[in-house]
């Protein structure tokens, strides 16, 4: 049995810097096409200067893959001249509540301050995507923040907001409700809850934020990918970690999930007997919303199984030590 994707894209990817990038960017570039690449790194990119020499370093790791490294900015205060000059070298600005997640310490502290800079992107047709969580209770930080997105999708109704990795069900009833909204979802929201991260013996490679929810969410999350909810689009937020940060007190939060995300995407569709709507999730929302056409590539997958690694360099990748049914065969 074989499935063939054209031009997967990943539209939320953590790739870091140094020799970590240069790890994991050959698991992205190898089977993706396109993948949009967070900005939260120390210190922030948030300036041209900064956003164009990660984008060579991102470009010299990647080799010889047909791959397109869509950049973001890291969001602040920003005047128009500077939007200006970057408008042509991004594909919008990532908003962090400051400290609500890894190297968010200079994101932003009060949304009311900043909203001059909102209208710019709206004017500029700057896409806005946001981490969107609260500092309230752990569990609720996502639910508390969508009266936000609520107020911004109302008050600047051509501005193009993307709800970033939603983790509940409440999040996907919100996406129906305002034309200018849409969302990203990963891998792991779609398959684990918090039971498996610290129902028995607390497991730090599946430690993530935002922390997986109840089952009821994840159903709900799932429910709406397999239909390739047409607002809804794949992001995978795969965040490599050293295992001396995950495996340690004080756990940074973040699942590795590239090499492992076509091969289970194809898995869980085809479980559930949609694969036709894996196209539409994996790839063509993401250009229909945005309006833009992703380099070609076609990744055939067959059912021959697949022999997941303990880890690749010194991070340990989701599903380490498994057997897949779903490999990577051919890319064209």
């Amino acid at each position: 049995m074989e499935f063939t994707i054209n031009s997967p894209i990943d539209m939320h990817l953590h790739l870091r810097e140094g020799a970590m990038l240069e790890c994991v960017t050959p698991l992205t570039a190898q089977h993706f096409s396109a993948a949009i690449i967070m900005p939260n790194l120390v210190p922030p990119v948030d300036n041209l200067e900064r956003l164009l020499q990660y984008r060579k370093e991102i470009e010299a790791a990647q080799g010889d893959d047909v791959f397109d490294p869509l950049m973001m900015l890291f969001f602040r205060q920003y005047s128009e001249a500077e939007l200006k000059a970057a408008r042509e070298h991004i594909f919008g600005i990532k908003l962090y509540p400051a400290g609500a997640t890894t190297n968010s310490e200079a994101g932003v502290k009060a949304l009311d301050e900043v909203e001059s800079t909102f209208a710019l992107m709206e004017q500029m047709g700057i896409p806005l995507m946001i981490h969107g969580e609260t500092h309230g209770f752990v569990m609720d930080r996502e639910k508390e923040f969508l009266p936000v997105y609520a107020k911004l999708a109302e008050k600047f109704p051509k501005l193009k907001i993307t709800m970033e990795h939603i983790t509940t069900r409440d999040a996907v009833e919100l996406l129906d409700r305002y034309e200018n909204l849409y969302a990203t979802v990963t891998l792991h929201h779609l398959v684990i809850t918090l039971n498996d991260v610290a129902g028995g013996l607390l497991n730090p490679h599946l430690f993530c934020k935002p922390i997986a929810k109840r089952p009821e969410d994840r159903e709900a999350l799932l429910q709406a990918a397999l239909a390739a909810h047409p607002k809804l689009m794949f992001g995978s937020d795969s965040a490599p970690h050293p295992i001396s940060k995950k495996e340690c007190c004080g756990c940074a939060a973040g699942l590795f999930t590239a090499p492992v995300c076509l091969p289970t995407l194809v898995e869980l569709f085809e479980q559930h007997d949609v694969l036709d709507n894996l196209q539409a999730f994996v790839s063509g929302n993401a250009q229909r919303i945005h309006n833009f056409t992703a380099p070609s590539k076609l990744v055939k997958l067959e059912k021959i199984g697949l022999q997941m690694p303990a880890r690749y360099g010194d991070v340990v990748p989701y599903r380490a030590g498994e057997s897949l049914p779903w490999a990577v065969t051919q890319i064209s």
